[in-house]
């Protein structure tokens, strides 16, 4: 073949590749659809924050403001309870189980009835209303969902038949957009929603985090989430912090996960006679459980916990019994069914643990409430890279590296000890299963039709 003929052929290749609509039709809905994750991960963000400050402000402005929660949070939860049975199916709970769930479904229809714009715009109302009412859950998680469910509508619009990728992608841009922690969403998609490392995605994730990144930047700034914290381990006594964070934290962790995994199945087998009454039932008992331990600690269990961490990380000691207790209203948060993630209240008992075993010690107390997210948080969800890079990345602190690191995967080993099953692919096995029941409810449906017409 001619030189001349070829130069020819290329040349009319790069012109097909650079100018068709075809081509640059999906690579445009993707960077639509990641810049749209950022744009709703800080929407959501506000809406959250307005929402809790409301719920301290309603119990602030009454002398008699205990009884507040006690009829408004159970009534919430019942209310969050009822609409995501009837309305928004599937979008109860994390949200990062049914991400999980829905990477490992072959059939279009089943995942879209994890991921769905309808689910993520249930999912935020429903988070935004929990959070109102006092429930002791975050909106990171189900960001997740969120952006998961963006990013698999961008790709069914742009003609994109990665699905995997997609979701991948969108679960990462949702973590990154919702902590401002562009590393963490990267490790988080990597470690945590994948489980292993795929270099064919590596390129769908990069871009929807990047983008999703600029776009909630451009909006709120550069910003640090817990603010930003230089200490370091410059004492024994913060080392040995270091290892008591790391094992008490990660066998806490485990325990919460263990214990999260065992009740959801229960309730399940529970409320398997007349699911629908009984998970309201459920869900109002929890919310009045949730009120009654916020009341007994001053509300300070009450939403994510970000004042209370906040002040522990800088340095102020709180009572041993809030990380007690926040531990236990954000178990019954969960097992409530009620919309809502596990992320920021988990970071919350970490630094309430951190803190209390820095008192105990002696040791630096902003240091050990570092480690203590570090170790619980490890230890929870099983995923020690994202630990650690969170963590770095939401208190900017560089100094302390190494013993973060450390804690990090003291817990993760602690954790994988004392409970070998992770907490989100344990919960994604439920949704999962039921995917596949009602794909062959389909089926035996489709084929008991055929039938019925062939004899008809």
């Amino acid at each position: 073949m001619p030189l001349s003929y070829r130069k020819s052929k290329l040349r009319r290749r790069s012109r097909v590749i650079g100018w068709s609509w075809r081509l640059w039709k999906p690579r445009i809905v993707f960077w639509l659809g990641a810049i749209a994750i950022g744009v709703v991960s800080v929407g959501f963000a506000a809406a959250a924050d307005e929402a809790q400050t409301l719920f301290r402000a309603l119990n602030a402005s009454s002398r008699f403001g205990y009884l507040i929660p006690l009829a408004l949070t159970p009534s919430g939860f019942l209310l969050c309870a009822l609409l995501s049975m009837k309305l928004f199916p599937n979008a109860q709970g994390s949200g990062i189980p049914q991400a999980i769930a829905a990477r490992h479904l072959e059939d279009a229809d089943a995942r879209h009835g994890l991921l769905s714009l309808k689910l993520a715009a249930g999912k935020i109302l429903l988070t935004v209303i929990g959070l109102f009412c006092g429930a002791s859950i975050g909106r990171e998680g189900p960001t997740v969902q969120v952006g998961a469910s963006i990013m698999l509508a961008s790709g069914r619009i742009g003609g994109m038949a990665q699905a995997r990728g997609l979701i991948l992608a969108g679960s990462a841009a949702g973590i990154a957009a919702a902590f401002n922690t562009p590393l963490a969403g990267i490790v988080f998609a990597i470690e945590e929603m994948s489980r292993t490392f795929q270099s064919r995605a590596n390129g769908l994730v990069l871009t929807a985090v990047i983008l999703s990144g600029l776009a909630a930047m451009g909006l709120v700034g550069s910003y640090t989430y817990f603010g930003e914290s230089m200490v370091s381990a410059t004492t024994p006594r913060d080392w040995v912090a270091v290892v008591l964070c790391g094992v008490v934290g990660g066998a806490l962790g485990a325990a919460f996960s263990r214990c999260a995994l065992a009740a959801s199945r229960r309730i399940r087998l529970w409320a398997h006679p007349d699911p629908f009454r009984r998970m309201l039932a459920l869900a109002a008992a929890c919310g009045l459980a949730v009120a009654v331990i916020g009341i007994a600690t001053g509300g300070q269990t009450f939403g994510t916990g970000y004042e209370e961490s906040q002040r522990v990380l800088a340095g102020e000691p709180l009572s041993p019994m809030f990380f007690i207790a926040k531990l236990g209203s954000t178990f019954l948060s969960m097992v409530s069914g009620i919309p809502g993630g596990i992320f920021a209240p988990s970071l919350s008992v970490g630094v309430g643990l951190g803190g209390t075993i820095g008192s105990m010690l002696g040791a630096s107390i902003g240091l050990s409430a570092i480690l203590g997210m570090a170790g619980y948080f490890a230890g929870v969800v099983q995923a020690p890279m994202t630990a650690f890079v969170i963590i770095i990345e939401m208190t900017g602190n560089h100094e302390a590296v190494l013993p973060i690191m450390a804690a990090s995967m003291i817990g993760y080993v602690t954790s994988r000890l004392v409970s070998p099953e992770p907490l989100y692919h344990g919960l994604s096995r439920a949704f999962i299963a039921q995917a596949i029941r009602q794909r062959r409810n389909v089926v035996r449906a489709d084929e008991h039709l055929a039938t019925s017409r062939q004899h008809g």
